[in-house]
């Protein structure tokens, strides 16, 4: 049986945009042994894409170890970058299908193209190869959780770098609001963003027990989102899962526009993404003045949008198609 590696060691949301390529390389090469390296704390959700036979635990590319045999193909899914690149390269792959990199002259593949969706990269990469790719393939099939927290309004207040993080008291305004329409909230983070989830939960004197932040696994987050009836968000990778799961959102954007990461347009009118039109520094070490620029009166009127909407009957969805709203 051949052995297909592919790399993709990076967040839930990268993973996440990377499910309709690696559904492609399953159809594509249905009786090999696909093998992801990617974090081992993803593994819920790796299951639910149910396109991987086995995981290689890979937080770092510094910490990928390959034990197994040669690959017959190494993909690329994590970047162009020549780190990458010789990660796989030290696997003794028979072949590697990655982005061009000036370094490797003897590796072929496309060019990288910075201002394009992540979903349609990664389907670019796999179609410069011959393997057919359907953009639209990006629903999970929601988990199973002990607990349920059914049609509430989940406000994730995290983010993965401090550049996306929007300041906790917008969201305390948006969830004060939220608890004047008598909607049932919780707050999502991980374990190190409790501490902010509990301030936002005092500003807005929301019970410290709809506080999930820092103890839910991941497969029970992904439960919560799939059973929310609206998930208010950054850019992160929660976002993806609903995303991914067919919840509605309302998401603020900033530093990097949402025409690289934001819920694909062709999705119908799940979706409410507000961004001032600017980009920024995704590393900066505080928030990003573009993010800076939506308020709390915006997000609180797409919210307001977004649990008004009427699907239409038998269909589940509506007519009108994801919004990007620029602000200011």
């Amino acid at each position: 049986m051949a052995v297909v590696l592919v790399l993709q060691a990076r967040g839930l949301g990268d993973l996440l945009t990377a499910v309709p390529a690696l559904r492609a390389l399953r159809r594509a090469r249905p009786n090999d042994h696909i093998v992801l390296a990617a974090p081992h704390r993803l593994k819920p959700i790796v299951d639910l894409i149910a396109s991987v036979d086995a995981m290689v635990p890979t937080g770092e590319l510094s910490a990928f170890r390959w034990d197994g045999p040669p690959p017959e193909l190494a993909v690329n899914l994590h970047g162009p970058s020549a780190e990458s690149i010789v990660t796989l390269t030290k696997t003794d792959p028979g072949r590697i299908l990655t982005y061009r990199n000036a370094a490797f002259p003897d590796l072929e593949g496309p060019e990288w193209q910075p201002d394009i969706h992540d979903v349609e990269r990664w389907c670019h990469l796999l179609e410069s190869d011959g393997i057919v790719a359907d953009r639209r393939n990006l629903g999970l099939v929601p988990p199973v959780s002990t607990t349920s927290h059914r049609d509430c309004v989940v406000v994730h207040i995290g983010a993965g770098a401090v550049a996306r993080r929007w300041p906790p008291d917008r969201f305390a305004a948006v969830v004060r609001h939220l608890l004047v329409l008598g909607r049932e909230v919780v707050l999502t983070g991980d374990e190190i963003e409790r501490d902010i989830a509990l301030n936002v939960a005092a500003r807005a004197s929301l019970p410290t027990r709809r506080v999930l932040a820092g103890e839910q696994n991941l497969i029970e987050l992904a439960a919560t989102v799939a059973e929310a009836e609206l998930v208010i968000s950054g850019d992160t990778g929660v976002a993806h899962l609903a995303t991914a799961f067919g919840t509605r959102t309302v998401q603020m954007f900033g530093p990097t526009p949402p025409r690289w990461g934001g819920p694909p347009p062709h999705l119908l009118g799940r979706h409410a993404v507000l961004w001032a039109g600017q980009v920024g520094d995704p590393d900066a070490d505080t928030p990003d003045p573009g993010l800076l620029r939506i308020g709390a009166t915006e997000v609180i009127n797409a919210v307001d949008k977004q649990l008004t909407k009427r699907t239409w009957p038998g269909t589940g969805t509506d007519r009108r198609r994801a919004t990007y709203r620029r602000v200011g």
